[in-house]
């Protein structure tokens, strides 16, 4: 699907790399805390594999997996709702937004 980048306030064009347009310093941190613990999760879950663990055991801490980066999406989502798409709405940008939302959401729906 070819759309332009929606204008969510997150970058101002022509950047390449874009920002959130505000993040709780403390938000952040519980993320980043949330993703290295995911990270060895994933590093013990390629040890499971590795030492032909019990395949029911494995299954069991994939979904933990999944549902830890699930909770670090929610709160990304929460993010970019509070600051870039307010930013976007008040700004007059609200169409583009609103289409990337939509497409958020059902991404994230799964």
């Amino acid at each position: 699907m070819n759309r332009p980048a929606a204008t969510c306030g997150c970058a101002t064009p022509p950047a390449t790399e874009r920002h959130a347009v505000g993040v709780d310093p403390e938000v952040k941190a519980r993320n980043l805390r949330r993703l290295k613990r995911i990270e060895g999760q994933v590093r013990g879950l390629q040890r499971m594999v590795e030492d032909e663990r019990y395949c029911a055991d494995i299954l069991t801490q994939v979904s933990s997996v999944q549902e830890a980066l699930r909770a670090v999406g929610r709160e990304l989502m929460r993010n970019h709702l509070k600051h870039c798409a307010t930013a976007a709405i008040r700004a007059g940008d609200a169409e583009p937004m609103y289409d990337e939302l939509i497409d958020l959401m059902y991404k994230h729906v799964r």
